[in-house]
C-alpha cells in the first residue's frame, strides 16, 4: 500500500524544521518553504495553492508557515493579514476540495492574557496585537473552510534551529556582565521537537477518519509546568554553565523587570498558560516538562558546537 503524500509548508521554520523528521514516519514529505511559494503576492495566492496541492495530491496538508514577527506586525499589518488569515484559509479551501486534512498552528496571543487561570480551548479570545488578531482569523477560516483539521495553539516555542528566546539568552549571557528579563508574564516554553512528535502522534490516530470524527477540532498543545521570562533565562544560563559553556552572567544576578518596563510594539499577554486537558485526555499523550525539552535543546546545541569545533 502507497505511503500518503504529506504536504508541508514553512519547512524551515522552528517547528517545520522538526516537522520534516517527524512526518517522514507517517508519509511522503513534500516540503515546501515561503521562498519556494511566494506568499508575499496575495493576488497569485488561490492558483498558487490550488496549484500547489493539485500537484502534490497530498492526503495531509500541514500548515507551519506564518508571519512570526510580532512587534513588526503592527507596521506590515497587511503581510501579517496575508500570511497568517488569508494563506490558511486557501489551503483549507484547498484540502476540502483534494479530501486532505489539514494541520495548523495558532498561538496564545489570541487571548488576552488577562485570565487567572490556564486557558481552555472554550474560553473566550481577545487578541490584542495585529499579530494575535491575524493569527485568530486564520483559526477562524480553517474552521470553516475543513472540518477535517487540527488547529494547534501553542506557545513559547523553542528549538537548535532558528531564533528564539533560549537562544538569545545563551548568546547574551556569553557576551554580557548583566541581564535584565522580564518576570511578569508567565508560560510554557514548548519544544518544536514536542509539537512535531505530538502532532505525528495524533494524526497516525486519525488519519483516515470522517469529518464527522469529533477528535478534529482545536487543541491547546504546550509542555508541561509554566514558568516566566526570567526564571526561564536563569534555568538556562544556570544548565549551560553546568554543562560547560562560557557563560559570564551569574544567573542569580539576572534583574527580574515589569513588562512595563520593557516598552515593545506589540502587546503581549501577561498570562500565555494553556491548558491541555483536552488534547492528552483525548489522544492518552503526555505531555512532559518544560525543563525537558529546554535540556534537550541545550544538548543538541552543545553537539552541535563540538562538531562545529573539529
Amino acid at each position: 500500500m502507497p505511503r500518503p503524500s504529506i504536504l508541508l509548508l514553512g519547512a524551515n521554520g522552528q517547528v517545520g524544521h522538526a516537522l520534516r523528521t517527524t512526518l517522514a514516519s507517517l508519509g511522503e514529505v513534500v516540503s515546501c518553504t515561503r521562498a519556494e511559494l511566494d506568499l508575499g503576492q496575495a493576488a497569485n495566492l488561490p492558483d498558487a495553492m490550488a496549484a500547489l496541492v493539485a500537484r502534490v495530491k497530498p492526503a495531509v496538508i500541514v500548515n507551519a508557515a506564518a508571519y512570526t514577527a510580532v512587534d513588526r506586525a503592527e507596521s506590515d499589518a497587511d503581510a501579517a493579514y496575508v500570511l497568517n488569515a488569508v494563506v490558511p484559509g486557501l489551503l483549507a479551501q484547498a484540502a476540502e476540495a483534494v479530501g486532505a486534512c489539514l494541520v495548523h498552528y495558532s498561538t496564545d496571543y489570541v487571548f488576552d492574557g488577562t485570565q487567572a487561570s490556564a486557558y481552555q480551548e472554550t474560553d473566550p479570545t481577545h487578541p490584542l496585537s495585529v499579530y494575535g488578531q491575524t493569527k485568530l482569523q486564520g483559526e477562524q477560516a480553517v474552521a470553516h473552510a475543513c472540518p477535517r483539521h487540527l488547529i494547534f495553539r501553542t506557545s513559547w516555542v523553542v528549538s537548535a534551529h532558528g531564533g528564539n528566546f533560549l537562544k538569545t539568552m545563551l548568546k547574551a549571557g556569553q557576551e554580557r556582565d548583566s541581564l535584565r528579563v522580564v518576570a511578569d508574564q508567565f508560560g510554557a516554553p514548548t519544544s518544536a521537537r514536542l509539537i512535531a512528535q505530538t502532532t505525528t502522534q495524533i494524526l497516525m490516530q486519525l488519519l483516515g477518519q470522517p469529518a464527522d470524527d469529533p477528535r478534529w477540532g482545536l487543541y491547546h498543545l504546550v509542555a508541561g509546568g509554566q514558568t516566566n521570562w526570567h526564571a526561564y533565562a536563569q534555568y538556562v544560563l544556570t544548565q549551560a554553565r553546568a554543562a560547560g559553556w562560557p557563560v559570564k552572567v551569574d544567573p542569580a544576578s539576572i534583574t527580574a523587570i515589569a513588562t512595563a518596563d520593557y516598552p515593545v510594539a506589540a502587546t503581549r499577554p501577561m498570562n500565555s498558560r494553556l491548558d491541555t486537558t483536552k488534547i492528552q485526555q483525548t489522544f492518552h499523550l503526555p505531555l512532559p516538562d518544560w525543563k525537558a525539552g529546554v535540556d534537550a535543546v541545550l544538548a543538541e546545541l552543545a553537539l552541535s558546537e563540538i562538531k562545529h569545533a573539529k
